[in-house]
């Protein structure tokens, strides 16, 4: 049977393609109906750059242990008022030192004069609200800047410097403050004030190393530092408590001195009378 032309075309191609090497020519892809309209071409800074796949967080499976929040903020209420002041705080620092002082200082003055059983004297609170407003800001900058300062790569060696420093600067300067100022707006005299501060600084430093030292160490930490000033704010309201009870544990001493001068010099101007 002859073969047609196109057959025998196709052989020849066949044989020429296998004398080259090639054994088949690469099939194109099916191509698809197109509109005749052109669409829009991509720009050519972006026609080689493709998407990126979105980097997900891994999602923790069962087995994956989930750490658990810290105490302070499994609180309620009162995680969501500690963290409404950690906000003012950081929004407003010296108007918060101010407000947060003076609360202190009224809730400690109140109980004070409740533990001395005597009738509320609100001159007391007043002097109380007037000295803590005015300690306020410095009591925040001092500790700003001893939370800055003295950090060494050993957290103990860095804590005990701290306390160190704090309780033989701060701590005798800001209660020499205290007693002396209770005592020039109560209208003593500079002597009955330096006699104050002789009577009262002493014994106050010295029962303050039986606790600021803990209340300073678990402040540095465990305590955020917007979060420390409400955290020594409530240990303040007993400190400032019993300051308050010494101070007028050394009012009542300087009364009892004072009484007894008057009526000793009262019996030694009283002339006296010989019986007939």
């Amino acid at each position: 049977m002859p073969l047609s032309t196109s057959a025998l075309f196709r052989g020849a191609f066949r044989q020429r393609l296998e004398h080259l090497g090639i054994r088949s020519l690469p099939r194109s892809k099916p191509r698809r109906f197109q509109s005749s309209t052109p669409g829009p071409k991509p720009d050519r800074g972006t026609e080689a750059v493709r998407p990126e796949s979105p980097v997900e967080d891994p999602i923790p499976v069962g087995s994956t242990p989930v750490p658990p929040l810290p105490l302070w903020q499994r609180l309620g209420p009162l995680t969501r008022a500690g963290e409404a002041y950690g906000r003012a705080q950081r929004k407003r620092p010296w108007a918060t030192q101010i407000v947060s002082a003076l609360v202190v200082y009224l809730a400690a003055d109140i109980s004070a004069q409740r533990i001395g059983g005597k009738e509320y004297v609100p001159e007391r609170t007043a002097r109380n609200l007037i000295i803590g407003g005015v300690s306020a800001v410095p009591n925040f900058l001092w500790f700003v800047w001893l939370s800055r300062h003295f950090n060494y790569s050993s957290h103990i060696i860095s804590l005990g410097v701290k306390i160190v420093v704090n309780q033989l600067v701060f701590t005798p300067i800001f209660n020499s403050y205290f007693f002396g100022a209770q005592a020039l707006l109560a209208g003593d005299s500079l002597a009955e004030t330096w006699d104050r501060i002789r009577r009262t600084v002493p014994i106050s430093w010295v029962n303050a190393w039986k606790l600021w030292p803990a209340v300073t160490a678990f402040s540095f930490t465990f305590i955020p530092i917007e979060y420390r000033s409400v955290f020594s704010g409530v240990v303040a309201v007993g400190w400032q408590t019993y300051l308050s009870y010494l101070n007028r544990q050394a009012e009542i001493e300087e009364e009892m001195a004072h009484s007894k001068i008057v009526s000793t010099s009262t019996v030694e101007a009283t002339p006296l009378q010989l019986s007939t």
